[in-house]
């Protein structure tokens, strides 16, 4: 089975950079899994995320889309969670 990943693009008073957000993946208090190039996994509050970032662009996270596939994940890119 896939896992879903929602790519998004910080703001850039929060720097900038690409985070994947694996939403399946629940981490403590239920906040989930997020992934970046730097500090690689961690946890964090899809809400915020998702409140302080904007969707990211193909060509933007085909980096980290690649770094994600290489270690072992098999991923289906979505833009949010659908109920």
């Amino acid at each position: 089975m896939k896992d879903r990943v929602i790519f998004r693009k910080r703001n850039r008073e929060n720097g900038g950079d690409i985070i994947a957000i694996l939403p399946d993946n629940e981490a403590n208090q239920g906040k989930v899994d997020m992934y970046e190039h730097v500090g690689q996994h961690g946890e964090g509050d899809y809400f915020a995320v998702m409140s302080r970032s904007t969707p990211s662009k193909p060509e933007e996270c085909k980096d980290l889309l690649d770094e994600l596939t290489g270690i072992g994940y098999e991923l289906r890119v979505m833009k949010r969670l659908t109920r």
